[in-house]
């Protein structure tokens, strides 16, 4: 079993902290772990958030208060821990949020990665999965249309190896008006086509106790019958968190 998104940034950059997470993997009966950081944390990354801080002051204050590293802190521990044999598989990588107008500032920085997964995380420059009440006054369908629009600019960049948990625009359970079948069928083809997996996520009920796991079931029989490639993911953000849902998810991937 692969969990293929876990992030590292509650703790120090040492191996010592990175052990936590493979202890854990090991205990969870996993085979494989992708290890990753979130761009924002890294000062290379901030000119593409510069529509975020423009946006609300809350949203500049928390940018701020969380890019403070740079992105070499981060190769270095890389460069360190590949030094080690573990028990298991463990893989290194990004989750970049992707601007459509920063493609080539993500070029520049990612290279160096084994792989890289393409998040949407910012609509414009709103946080949509930040806080339920600043959804207030937002036009749902919009949000949801622009949402997906930039998803599939995402895939079709070629820059990324996968895409991150592409329905957690539902977090706080605001859904829109129209079906989204057609959109999830334009997803499916442009991931086949281009060759990227898809995570079946169980961080928004990790993280944000929603009450289903993974992604919806439309989206998911879609996914599965255009056949796009799908590696469970459980967004976690702590070690013992490691493996969180995998088993469930991998069931219902294959069903």
């Amino acid at each position: 079993m692969i969990d293929a998104h876990i992030h590292i940034e509650r703790g120090q950059y040492t191996k010592e902290w990175v052990q936590q997470f493979i202890n854990q993997a090991v205990k969870m009966g996993l085979d494989e772990i992708y290890l990753l950081e979130h761009s924002h944390r890294f000062k290379e990354f901030k000119p593409m958030y510069q529509s975020v801080k423009e946006y609300s002051d809350y949203q500049k204050v928390w940018l701020q208060r969380k890019s403070n590293l740079s992105i070499n802190e981060y190769t270095s521990l890389i460069t360190e821990i590949r030094q080690y044999k573990f028990p298991i598989q463990v893989k290194w990588g990004l989750e970049v949020c992707y601007f459509p107008e920063s493609e080539e500032l993500i070029s520049d920085i990612i290279n160096s990665f084994d792989f890289i997964t393409g998040s949407i995380h910012w609509v414009d420059g709103f946080g949509f999965d930040h806080k339920a009440e600043l959804w207030n006054g937002v036009d749902v369908d919009k949000l949801y249309k622009r949402y997906y629009e930039l998803m599939l600019q995402l895939i079709d960049s070629k820059l990324f190896t996968g895409l991150a948990h592409p329905d957690s625009v539902k977090c706080f359970k605001c859904f829109p008006s129209f079906d989204l079948t057609p959109i999830y069928e334009l997803l499916a083809n442009a991931l086949r086509n281009s060759n990227m997996y898809a995570e079946q996520s169980g961080g928004l009920a990790l993280n944000y106790g929603y009450p289903t796991i993974g992604m919806n079931d439309k989206m998911l029989n879609i996914f599965k019958q255009r056949g796009v490639i799908m590696l469970t993911a459980s967004d976690a953000h702590r070690p013992e968190d490691v493996g969180a849902n995998i088993s469930k998810m991998a069931v219902a991937s294959m069903a």
